[in-house]
């Protein structure tokens, strides 16, 4: 069994490399999950990988599973998770293409079950989310990436809005004054599920556009899915490093 499990958002809906041992569907209280957790091994180490939109790429955010996904993961022991995802980037450092390690969120997103413990489901618990990644499995990503001969942008903060609309310049402005550095529309409530189960869990954020106001003229789905071909790739050389120093 794996202690590491891979999400893979836009862009990463399986992993070219990974050889696949076996695919199983986990039954979770929550319901189902976005699919089945896909088992093998990737550079001679064991992981689990699941698609967090689906195979196809066929669940929207706002319809993710969040907590069944969270909970699979829980239930087969994994311990640590690096979660990947595209997003927009504000900062004029965050260009497409480049990889960037968030150490902080701002949570615009609503509607959305956020929580293990509704009424019903047990006591409430408060968890400190002050800092809402695990700074270990954060610092392992980055040294692997270095390692890598990657050029990662180590800290951000990543805003995370309900899509799947693409966001108004304006919203992208009022984002910057609130201090994101990168807009997302899956960090949340992702993020606070692991807490909450209290999983290793951090997040690589791959550039897939600059967000809109901040770049040039109308962003595109070619273009995005043309940097999100760059920045896998980069993705692939991390875990290749990375996933030897995640034994626990």
């Amino acid at each position: 069994m794996s202690d590491i499990a891979i999400i893979g958002g836009t862009g990463l809906t399986s992993i070219d490399s990974l050889e696949i041992t076996r695919r199983e569907m986990i039954r979770t209280p929550y319901g189902e999950p976005s699919g089945p957790l896909t088992y093998g091994m990737l550079c001679g180490h064991s992981v689990v990988f699941l698609a967090r939109h689906g195979h196809g790429h066929t669940i929207p955010p706002h319809d993710i599973n969040y907590r069944a996904n969270i909970w699979a993961l829980k239930s087969i022991g994994v311990k640590k998770v690096l979660a990947i995802a595209a997003v927009g980037g504000i900062h004029e450092a965050l260009v497409p293409g480049k990889l960037v390690f968030p150490d902080q969120i701002i949570d615009y997103t609503w509607s959305r079950d956020n929580t293990f413990f509704d009424r019903g489901e047990g006591t409430v618990k408060h968890i400190d989310f002050t800092w809402p990644y695990c700074e270990s499995m954060r610092q392992l990503a980055i040294e692997a990436a270095k390692a890598a001969g990657l050029d990662v942008i180590e800290t951000g903060t990543y805003a995370a809005t309900q899509g799947p609309r693409l966001e108004t310049a304006a919203e992208v402005t009022r984002l910057e004054k609130d201090g994101a550095d990168m807009v997302g529309m899956t960090g949340m409530p992702e993020a606070a599920l692991a807490s909450e189960l209290e999983l290793c869990y951090a997040s690589c954020s791959v550039v897939a556009n600059r967000a809109a106001g901040r770049g040039d003229g109308e962003i595109t789905i070619a273009e995005i899915e043309e940097n999100l071909v760059v920045g896998m790739r980069q993705v692939e050389k991390l875990l290749g490093v990375l996933l030897p120093t995640c034994r626990v």
